[in-house]
Parts: structure tokens; C-alpha cells; sequence
């Protein structure tokens, strides 16, 4: 039995490689006699809005796929995320950056900085300064050095049998909290997973490069490990991605031009895509 879960992010309408993704992971739990779960990822206050969460319960009801009990909204859960960065900081394997997102593009240009790791470190190693914690916005980074020291580098088996083993330069000091935003994807994904007992994550291939991040920390804070499974992504016949900020047609568009959601969710498995779209691989 297998237990997945749809996770988009309520900043805008569904499109095609949405739909994709949810049709993909409602056939495997069905398939199995299993559970498809519903998770309304809404941390991020700037960009979520109610309206886009009505409309994928409306998408989805078009779609034929239908969630098993009440969806599941991060920004309900955030005494769970906070608890479990409270035992990350306990075993001290995260520190706070008081790094503005200028301050790190500007750290980046300079010949010590890493690009490949996203963060250069610049306030990794500081002495720790509650009243300045207190009074500076700052986020919470993991300290990858010491959570790879500690765990080590993760791997893990995908639902066709690939496996993958993580490089160092995968892992970088990822942020897992800010003032503004109670816990990052990578933190709240992997916490949400465990406590709702998913077991098979299907997602697009664009978000693989997460996996070793989020690896580490259910090793970290001892949760059980999904199998992955990570599709081609939905492009536009050219190879451009679908993107709400490129304003991709959305599922709602194609609704309003007759189209049959059920059929479609029905092709989508099979691989089937509408004229003008394609599988395309990261």
C-alpha cells in the first residue's frame, strides 16, 4: 500500500505538469489500495493566496482526483516545524545568518565565495549573541559540515530501483527558517512526509537536486525514508518550462474551452500529452 501526496503551492492557478504530477500520484496510490493526500504548501505569506487555494481544490475536482480526508495546510502545523528545528539546534547542527539576500549575491562575487554550495558561510562560526538574535532578523541555516560529519552523506533508492549516493557538494547551508517564514520546504516537506506517513513522494525531476538535503535531515532527526519517485517534466513543444510566472495555461483555462478533465488526468498516465506539449527531462 502506498500512501503519496499532491503538495502545490497555492501562489497561483494549476497548469498542465501540475496536473501531470497529481494524476501520477493518485494512480500509484490506487493502485496499490492506497491513500492520495492533499497538501496545501502556504508558508510563504508574500505570494499564497486564498483564491488559488480554492482553485485547486476546483482543478482537482475537474480532474477526477480525488484526495483521501481533509488536506493537509502547512501554515496550520508550524508548532511541528518549530519543534523540530528546536532538536536541531539542541544537537547543534544549525546556526543563525543575519545575511541580507544582497549580502550574499555580493559575498558570491568575491573569490572566496562558493557558488556551487549557494551560501559562502559568512556567518557560520560566529559566537552566538542572544540579544542580537533578539534584535536582528536573521534565518536559521543548517550547518552541513557538521549534520554530514554527523549522519553522513545520504542515499536512496527511487521507485524504478535507481539509486543515487549524495556528493558533499549536493548539501549546502540551506536555510530551514526565517522571521518571516516559520520553516523552509526543505524542513516542513520532510516533517509533514513522516508525520502523515507518506511513502512514496512523486514529484518532478526539476526538485531531485532537494532530495540529499531533505535525506539529511530525516536522518538527522530520525524519520522514516520515502521512495522517490521523480518524473520528466510537462514543457511547452520547444523545451520552455511551464511556469505561473511566465503565465503557462492553466487547468482552469482549458476547463473554460471544454476540455474533459477526467479524459485528460486518464491520458496524462498514460503519457498522452495535448497538441503544443511535451515530456522533456530535466
Amino acid at each position: 500500500m502506498k500512501v503519496t501526496r499532491f503538495a502545490p503551492s497555492p501562489s497561483g492557478r494549476l497548469h498542465l505538469g501540475h496536473a501531470f504530477s497529481a494524476a501520477l500520484g493518485h494512480a500509484h496510490a490506487r493502485a496499490s489500495g492506497g491513500f492520495f493526500l492533499l497538501r496545501i504548501e502556504d508558508l510563504d505569506p508574500g505570494r499564497c493566496r486564498p483564491e488559488f487555494v480554492n482553485g485547486i481544490f476546483e482543478d482537482l475536482a475537474w480532474l477526477g482526483l480525488a484526495h483521501d480526508g481533509a488536506p493537509i495546510v502547512q501554515s496550520h502545523r508550524t508548532d511541528l516545524y518549530a519543534a523540530a528545528l528546536e532538536r536541531l539546534k539542541a544537537d547543534d547542527l544549525v546556526y543563525p545568518c543575519f545575511c541580507t539576500r544582497a549580502d550574499i549575491a555580493q559575498s558570491l562575487t568575491a573569490p572566496h565565495g562558493d557558488a556551487g554550495s549557494g551560501y559562502p558561510g559568512t556567518c557560520r562560526g560566529l559566537p552566538d549573541d542572544p540579544a542580537r538574535r533578539e534584535n536582528t532578523p536573521h534565518s536559521w541555516r543548517l550547518d552541513a559540515g557538521k549534520a554530514i560529519a554527523r549522519a553522513g552523506l545520504p542515499r536512496w533508492t527511487e521507485e524504478d530501483g535507481s539509486g543515487f549516493e549524495s556528493r558533499r557538494d549536493d548539501i549546502g547551508d540551506a536555510i530551514l527558517a526565517r522571521k518571516d517564514a516559520p520553516s523552509s520546504y526543505h524542513l516542513a516537506c520532510v516533517v509533514d512526509d513522516a508525520d502523515t506517513g507518506v511513502t512514496l513522494v512523486v514529484r518532478g525531476e526539476d526538485l531531485r537536486p532537494s532530495t540529499p538535503t531533505q535525506r539529511l535531515l530525516q536522518l538527522l532527526l530520525g524519520l522514516p525514508e520515502p521512495t522517490y519517485l521523480h518524473h520528466p517534466l510537462v514543457t511547452h513543444d520547444d523545451g520552455r518550462r511551464l511556469a505561473k510566472r511566465d503565465l503557462a495555461p492553466t487547468l482552469g483555462a482549458m476547463r473554460a474551452a471544454g476540455a474533459d478533465g477526467p479524459l485528460l488526468a486518464a491520458d496524462l498516465i498514460e503519457g498522452r500529452l495535448p497538441l503544443g506539449f511535451r515530456l522533456s527531462r530535466a
